[in-house]
């Protein structure tokens, strides 16, 4: 089927979508469920023609007959439900299925996104929403069910006595109009209380994964002050959501018990009249007894076609986010050679430094900010840092994303780990078992899988916390490693590491990357890895302060030499 446009995403539409995806089940279970409600409706009319017709009678065999049949509703009434019930779960568990796969498939999307939603709100949209919404499969037929039985006891009523009819098939729908006035209000109080608790969510993501530096710099205190904050502003809107659901449902009820007692005493009162048999008094009774269900469904389905359409919303903000950067397709003659050069160059365009094919660049920042500037620009991630990147003489954006990871990877100082395995974490890039191989010895990551009587298939949590850091961050290594870019880009990779291991590493990474023609450029500050390098670059305030190799700068450069000593 035709999907809109991005920029004609809205919750309406992903609705309808859903709706329209999951049609086929949807229109099965809904016939289903609604020949339950009409067998449950059929109920009270059997024990009425019981009463009337074998036990006003007192005939033995027309009580056997009728109790047969009404046996054989029940089954009936069992089979239909089941079956509608188990049609319709499908149908919600697909939607939402493919629901969270668009959403990841857009958040992880290489362009990225323009949003103003943090990570864990994104994170609670593609689950919590995303589930939300495809629930609005399972009020569509309940609605369906409940007006079929609504409107066949009004029927019915109407065939047994006209007045009690018209109170049903009239009353009803006017009683329902007046609850309806409420469904938009409900809604946006919803939305607000999903906002408030996606926003707590992102915060506890943040404050959660960046536990280790605040106890270091012993921000705990300020950073459970902001989440109570966050927290108490969530429980607010939350509270505030369910008083009003409280009380449109509590106003349903007493609708639906109102007008089933309405029912009652105009049936008794008709009873006493000699309008009704025993049979028929029954039946009505029953009816306005059962009419009490369907009643509070059509009346409470609002409040939650509102809860889905607050999160439909949410996901069309992301399905529709536009993208940070376009993707320009270029041809195969303008693609990367297969063993580029890097240049960087500064708001001028002035080549700020270049690091060659087979060579191994160290670079040394004065301040730290000036290392983050430019793995930003790296990275390209469309921060104004003033900074450009080539490629082979190709920009970062002209290089397609099909080809940049080939190209270029930029492995960030932080590197997270999936929840899988060891090996999951390696193999997820596509290398080879002898890339990996030859990556593990590489990143000296074999003490890793040999500390785990599993080895490779050792499960390794999410971020990898069962890790300790310096074996998070030597398989981080080994994974961009064993990726085999033609350019990479490492941000202090041996900071978790003795002294003993980061002199392996140095010689591990010069020694598989140099051999293979690739360049690499480590931002450093640690004497093996600058030792290592064929050329050590100096940046201070966003300049080129110094080059030449780690033995020359210490020799010449006093301030090289304090800053590597610091």
């Amino acid at each position: 089927m035709s999907t809109p446009s991005r920029d004609g995403w809205s919750g309406t539409a992903v609705l309808r979508r859903a709706v329209a995806r999951q049609r086929t089940r949807l229109a099965g279970g809904s016939v289903l469920i609604a020949a339950h409600q009409l067998c449950e409706v059929a109920v009270p009319i059997l024990i009425g023609v019981i009463v009337d017709r074998a036990v006003a009678t007192g005939s033995i065999t027309a009580m056997a007959t009728w109790i047969c049949a009404l046996a054989a509703l029940f089954v009936v009434l069992t089979v239909v439900y089941r079956f509608g019930a188990r049609m319709l779960m499908a149908a919600i568990a697909e939607e939402g299925h493919l629901l969270r796969v668009e959403l990841c498939r857009r958040i992880l999307d290489p362009r990225g996104m323009v949003t103003t939603y943090q990570a864990g709100e994104l994170l609670s949209i593609s689950s919590t929403d995303a589930e939300e919404t495809a629930y609005l499969l399972d009020y569509v037929p309940r609605m369906v069910g409940a007006a079929v039985a609504t409107v066949a006891c009004g029927a019915v009523l109407l065939h047994i006595d006209a007045p009690l009819g018209v109170m049903v098939l009239v009353g009803v729908p006017v009683v329902m109009i007046g609850l309806q006035l409420t469904a938009p209000v409900i809604a946006r109080r919803v939305e607000e209380q999903q906002s408030q608790i996606g926003r707590a969510t992102a915060l506890a993501t943040d404050l959660i994964s960046g536990q280790r530096p605040l106890q270091g710099i012993g921000a705990q205190r300020h950073a459970a002050d902001r989440y109570r904050v966050a927290s108490r502003r969530s429980l607010a809107a939350t509270l505030h959501a369910s008083r009003m659901e409280s009380a449109h449902a509590g106003a349903a009820a007493a609708a639906g018990a109102l007008s089933a007692m309405a029912v009652a005493v105009a049936a008794a009162y008709f009873a006493l009249a000699g309008d009704l048999t025993l049979g028929q008094l029954i039946t009505v009774i029953g009816l306005a007894q059962f009419l009490a269900e369907p009643f509070t469904v059509l009346a409470t389905l609002p409040s939650s076609v509102a809860e889905a359409r607050a999160s439909a919303n949410r996901v069309a903000d992301v399905l529709s986010a536009p993208a940070r950067r376009s993707d320009h397709p270029v041809s195969n003659a303008s693609a990367a050679p297969s063993a580029p050069s890097l240049d960087v160059l500064d708001a001028s365009g002035h080549l700020m430094f270049c690091a060659h094919p087979g060579e191994m660049v160290a670079v040394l920042t004065a301040d730290p900010r000036d290392a983050t500037t430019l793995m930003e620009a790296l990275a390209d991630r469309d921060r104004d840092t003033g900074l450009s990147v080539r490629v082979g003489g190709l920009a970062l954006r002209d290089i397609p994303y099909g080809r940049r990871r080939q190209a270029l990877i930029v492995e960030a100082h932080r590197g997270d780990l999936f929840s899988g395995t060891l090996e999951s974490n390696l193999s997820m890039s596509g290398a080879e078992s002898d890339a990996i191989a030859a990556a593990l010895i590489a990143s000296c990551a074999l003490d890793v899988v040999e500390q785990h009587a599993d080895g490779l298939e050792h499960r390794v949590i999410e971020r990898g916390a069962s890790l300790s850091g310096g074996q998070r961050q030597r398989w981080t290594l080994a994974r961009a490693l064993a990726a085999d870019p033609h350019v990479l880009v490492l941000h202090d990779p041996t900071t978790a590491v003795d002294a003993v291991t980061e002199q392996a590493i140095a010689e591990g990474i010069r020694g598989l990357r140099v051999a293979r023609g690739r360049t690499t450029i480590v931002f450093t500050s640690s004497p093996a890895l600058l030792a290592a390098a064929d050329r050590v670059i100096v940046v201070d305030d966003g300049r080129v302060r110094g080059e030449g190799t780690h033995d020359d700068l210490v020799t010449s450069d006093d301030g090289y030499r304090e800053l590597v000593q610091r």
